[in-house]
């Protein structure tokens, strides 16, 4: 059971994938939707990326450059997802977030500043090998989470 205190908005974990699309639909048809919603994208720097992927420094890269351009497309999909959500009876507004820490546990933190009622994502078919290497962001939120999460099943476009 959740805690009573969680009575802020409904947490959208949103990427663009159709994974996170998906997670959108499932909600709609599963709850009521007069609590408000926030459709939040986390992103990453290069250097982050980069560290995370084992990868080594001193590469010759404009990275203020992509970081800028990796804010910036994390923000238009922020608001694709913001979109998205209000057109399934959601009044959602987008969040971008910086992750330094790993994305699942940007997620958990912006829950609590939020008081997040429920966080809301889909699964991506990385298969199991990726998944080994790469982390599941679903996985880390189902485990470690002090709220109500639903994870909804990545669906292939037209199979819904």
């Amino acid at each position: 059971m959740t805690d009573a205190r969680h009575d802020g908005p409904v947490l959208f974990c949103f990427d663009g994938s159709e994974g996170s699309r998906g997670a959108l639909r499932t909600a709609g048809q599963l709850i009521d939707r007069s609590a408000e919603a926030v459709v939040l994208t986390v992103w990453q720097t290069i250097e982050t990326q980069l560290a995370l992927a084992g990868g080594f420094g001193g590469y010759a890269i404009d990275e203020a450059g992509l970081d800028a351009d990796e804010e910036t497309a994390a923000r238009s999909v922020a608001e694709e997802g913001a979109r998205r959500a209000t057109e399934h009876g959601w009044k959602a507004t987008p969040m971008v977030v910086q992750s330094g820490e790993g994305i699942a546990r940007t997620i958990l933190d912006v829950a609590d500043q939020l008081s997040a009622r429920l966080i809301v994502s889909g699964q991506r078919g990385r298969g199991s090998l990726r998944t080994a290497l790469l982390g599941s962001v679903s996985h880390q939120l189902a485990s470690h989470a002090r709220r109500a999460v639903l994870i909804t099943p990545e669906t292939r476009p037209g199979t819904d």
